[in-house]
């Protein structure tokens, strides 16, 4: 469960109410119990739930969602649509809780809904996002990367949380190149067989010959041709201007953009009530709305649910594949099911 003075409750006690997302996975829920049963209440919900103690074991049987009680906030004690500590606290113990659960084995994904990245630094000073969190919480020190995924069309990027004025030193053939391979493996774990991926330019009209700056001649088309060299199906680079256009009627599975904006704002005129935000490059996979907590329309039942839906079902499908691939699947928690921590 996420900031719980925003529409996290709702969105979280709704999905749980969907008989396609309980039939996806197993399903481990951490939270408070009173914090889920407002959000019911407010979306007009009654899923039904298993409630355990944080202390206690884990059931093997998943046939219903498993509900772990941190019993860690009353909501009472915050005000809904308001930043504070403690429904940054509340967000992070749950998300700390589930990471845990992931590292050792016990689940094959995490999701989350919406965090509130103000309420967060309240708890956490220097919470940066999601990634920088879960790498220090985790130990981890590879490269994990922030994709923006709807049906049928995924966005990568090059850099992410920097400002514009630092984006052009960042843009180098390694970085485009790693970007490359950790999105093409996403897309194969995500189910798609042959993954085709456009290479975004950084510049105006793709720097038109070098007239509007040499970043395309100089470094992202020799990166798209060594990724090439590497069987990975890509090419560019493209116009940013018009490469959704073309990937939108299904030229590609994914577009790798240079900086945030450059595929953001694409993406959510898209689908913004669908789009499912994957932190990929961890040992397991992490999705989570695309959206924020919305605390403008908190506790009114109006939240639509489809990007939380895609969330859990991205991440069911990603855990499922990542564990017919492990060597040890058959001997995991759950065997034959894909477990989530939601």
């Amino acid at each position: 469960m996420g900031d719980p003075a925003g529409i996290s409750p709702e969105l979280t006690a709704r999905v749980l109410a969907e008989p396609e997302v309980r039939a996806a996975a197993g399903l481990i829920v951490i939270g408070d119990r009173r914090v889920l049963e407002e959000g019911a209440r407010v979306a007009g919900v009654a899923p039904a739930l298993r409630f355990v103690a944080p202390d206690a074991p884990l059931p093997r049987d998943l046939a219903e969602p498993v509900f772990v009680d941190l019993g860690t906030l009353d909501p009472a004690a915050i005000e809904r649509g308001k930043i504070s500590e403690a429904g940054g606290r509340f967000a992070a113990e749950n998300f700390r809780y589930a990471l845990a659960l992931a590292m050792r084995g016990d689940v094959d994904a995490v999701t989350f809904t919406p965090f509130n990245k103000a309420a967060m630094r309240l708890h956490v000073p220097d919470y940066d996002d999601e990634i920088s969190f879960t790498a220090r919480f985790i130990g981890f020190d590879g490269v994990a990367k922030e994709f923006n995924v709807l049906e049928g069309l995924w966005n990568a990027r090059v850099t992410s949380h920097v400002p514009l004025s630092g984006v052009a030193p960042l843009i180098t053939r390694e970085a485009i190149l790693n970007n490359l391979r950790l999105t093409e493996a996403a897309l194969r774990d995500s189910g798609v067989a042959r993954p085709r991926i456009a290479v975004a330019g950084l510049n105006p009209h793709a720097g038109d010959g070098g007239n509007f700056g040499r970043e395309e001649i100089d470094v992202i088309g020799p990166a798209v041709e060594e990724a090439k060299r590497e069987q990975i199906g890509c090419d560019g680079p493209y116009p940013s201007d018009t490469v959704f256009v073309r990937a939108k009627r299904g030229d590609f599975d994914a577009v790798l953009t240079m900086y945030h904006d450059q595929g953001q704002i694409a993406m959510k005129l898209i689908g913004f009530e669908q789009g499912v935000t994957l932190l990929g490059g961890f040992p397991f996979p992490i999705c989570t709305p695309a959206h924020g907590t919305a605390y403008d329309i908190a506790g009114k039942g109006i939240a639509h649910p489809g990007a939380a839906r895609n969330a859990l079902l991205l991440a069911a499908r990603m855990g499922a594949a990542q564990r017919r691939q492990r060597p040890d699947a058959a001997g995991s928690l759950l065997e034959a099911r894909a477990a989530m921590a939601a």
